[in-house]
């Protein structure tokens, strides 16, 4: 059975807040992402999944920026074709997804008609330009800044990671996830048998981490033989990390990969870059890319189906752009997700 658990709804920080899919690549993207990365599991994980009763697949997209790109409609297609095609048991989307106002109908309707269980995680950049959380649950249709969602067995446990209040905080949007809602999660870790998947759009581990990053992987690892993954969006990069026991895979952007204004190039025509002109700000990748997630009760492994695609005009390398010193360019940072099975530690 499908249930929600809601979020508190009252008070705090949740309502305020300031390429075309090329069908004729196909073998070429099928071969670009034939080889797989094999990672271990740990052993108290890997148990957890052994739970389920059968296999349960998450489609998950992460990053559109629809309001930056000039065919963020179009990525969404690519996303959405492929979700009908292969019937996930849900979808979900990471935050900075499309602003939640009618001009963005289209994009919204086309995530949330695609299946039943269309799920949101609200971004930093989802309430710009004067949009709210408020607007975010209204629009997009979410139970909460933060909820639960139980699919098949598998426990999601969504956050929101733009809670005020941050005794490290120096500027610029915030990246928190507040004392309110780290006492829920401890409810939730304490309550929920397992096995459970943590949600978020900024990371929780590694690169772009939130400020609390410690105290998070404190919470996670303490509940390591239940939490069998989590997965954020936001960093726009191809990596995983594991601390306490607990396995972190940073889901890269549909869309591009953020260079700034230091930076600024034309990657496309003039006409699209002057009707959009934060395009400039970034090195776009030419094919939408996402994410199939399998977790697997029989061999008690976690699969990951991702893509390949290219840069649109020169990559961040070629301009001279040091992202971060923990981040190598042709690896984290690249226009792919890579094929992954966490594998469990064999006893």
């Amino acid at each position: 059975m499908d249930t929600v658990m809601r979020s508190t709804r009252s008070g705090g920080d949740c309502f305020g807040g300031a390429i075309v899919n090329r069908l004729t690549r196909r073998k070429f993207l099928s071969a670009a992402t034939a080889t797989s990365l094999t990672l271990s599991l740990p052993r108290t994980s890997a148990a957890a999944i052994g739970r389920l009763e059968k296999p349960v697949r998450i489609g998950v997209v992460a990053d559109l920026h629809h309001d930056v790109m000039h065919d963020g409609i179009a990525r969404m297609e690519a996303f959405v074709k492929e979700m009908a095609t292969s019937q996930p048991n849900a979808i979900i989307q990471l935050g900075d997804f499309a602003y939640p106002n009618a001009k963005n109908s289209k994009v919204i309707k086309m995530f949330n008609d695609v299946h039943d269980r269309s799920l949101h995680v609200i971004g930093n950049h989802d309430t710009d330009n004067g949009h709210t959380k408020e607007q975010c649950l209204d629009v997009w249709g979410m139970p909460g800044c933060y909820y639960t969602q139980d699919i098949e067995g598998l426990q999601l446990v969504v956050l929101d990671g733009n809670d005020r209040g941050s005794p490290t905080h120096k500027g610029g949007y915030v990246s928190y996830v507040g004392k309110e809602q780290t006492k829920w999660l401890r409810e939730q870790l304490a309550n929920l048998d397992g096995p459970i998947v943590i949600v978020s759009h900024q990371p929780l581990a590694g690169y772009a981490a939130v400020d609390n990053a410690k105290e998070m992987q404190g919470i996670l690892g303490d509940a390591a033989d239940k939490v069998i993954l989590a997965i954020n969006g936001h960093s726009h990069i191809d990596e995983v990390l594991r601390i306490k026991g607990v396995t972190y895979m940073h889901v890269n952007s549909a869309s591009y990969q953020w260079v700034g204004g230091k930076y600024r190039h034309e990657s496309y025509s003039k006409e699209v870059h002057a009707k959009y002109p934060w395009i400039s700000h970034t090195c776009p990748y030419r094919d939408s890319l996402f994410a199939t997630f399998t977790f697997n009760p029989k061999s008690l492994a976690v699969g990951v189906e991702g893509r390949q695609s290219e840069w649109v005009g020169k990559a961040p390398a070629e301009l001279g752009v040091d992202l971060d010193p923990s981040l190598t360019n042709g690896e984290e940072i690249s226009p792919r997700i890579r094929d992954r099975r966490f594998l469990r530690i064999a006893k």
